[in-house]
């Protein structure tokens, strides 16, 4: 069976699963996206559960092209107090939390997550995967070239797919070797990619299945998207749907969006399909 699994608990990803974004920010790219108000954050990740979120996914910081860096007690500070009443509360979701920092995810595990997403794959934080590791954790392993400041420069790909997978094969070896057993793989759309990479990133998906790990899709209203049809980010909830679709087809097993209710439904008629 494809599970995820730490030293307490198990997650099944044999069907597609749903993970709500909770952005603790003031700049994230999305408007509605972003919650300060502990009130706020608590009424929406009850919100995306009722929808049916199987994970919740809490970033404590902005990774958009221009976006402030935050250190680890900034980062810690926005997402604590969160974190331990969402823990606290519902507690049978499963948690993960968006960071590139080691710090953040020990604190952050020894709290209860269940799960670390890092954009970097580790590289951003040379502790992370010792981290990860020491505590039995599920972990995202995402693409991205340079940081989230640099990295719209970065985009000088001979075949795009075939040099992010190759990328993710060499950091999958690497977190193996460490002792991590518990791996999500996430090509990193809009991560050091142009629009037209994005596209043909998707479009080719499948390839990724040569990876025996769950594959997380992350591109929920981003600017691929949005760009492509001329409209802003608060309009580009139907692309991301429909797109979806594809990336379900193509393999797609953790769909991490902002708009819960509409994923859920994508999966539910796509696993009627099947």
């Amino acid at each position: 069976m494809l599970a995820l699994h730490n030293k307490d608990r198990s997650l099944s990803v044999e069907k597609p699963l749903v993970m709500g974004i909770l952005n603790i920010t003031p700049d994230s790219f999305y408007s509605n996206s972003r919650y300060q108000q502990l009130e706020q954050v608590m009424a929406r990740a009850e919100q995306m559960l009722e929808q049916g979120a199987t994970i919740l996914d809490i970033g404590g910081q902005s990774t958009r092209p221009g976006s402030d860096r935050l250190d680890v007690e900034n980062e810690w500070s926005r997402i604590e107090a969160p974190l331990k009443a969402i823990i606290k509360r519902f507690s049978s979701a499963y948690i993960s939390v968006d960071t590139y920092h080691a710090e953040v995810a020990r604190r952050a595990l020894g709290e209860g997550a269940f799960m670390i997403n890092d954009i970097s794959a580790g590289e951003m934080d040379v502790t992370m995967v010792e981290t990860i590791a020491t505590w039995g954790a599920p972990y995202v392993l995402m693409h991205m070239r340079g940081t989230p400041n640099t990295m719209h420069q970065q985009t000088d790909y001979l075949q795009v797919t075939e040099e992010v997978l190759s990328y993710l094969s060499i950091r999958r070896d690497y977190c193996v070797k460490a002792g991590i057993t518990n791996l999500v793989i996430d090509p990193g759309f809009g991560f050091a990619k142009t629009l037209e990479q994005n596209f043909q990133l998707l479009s080719q998906l499948e390839k990724f299945s040569i990876l025996p790990y769950p594959l997380l899709l992350g591109l929920s209203r981003k600017s691929f998207i949005y760009k492509t049809l001329g409209i802003l980010p608060e309009q580009a909830l139907n692309g991301s749907t429909f797109l979806h679709a594809i990336g379900l087809q193509k393999g797609a097993r953790i769909l991490r969006v902002h708009d819960v209710k509409e994923a859920v439904e994508a999966v539910r008629l796509f696993e009627k399909l099947s």
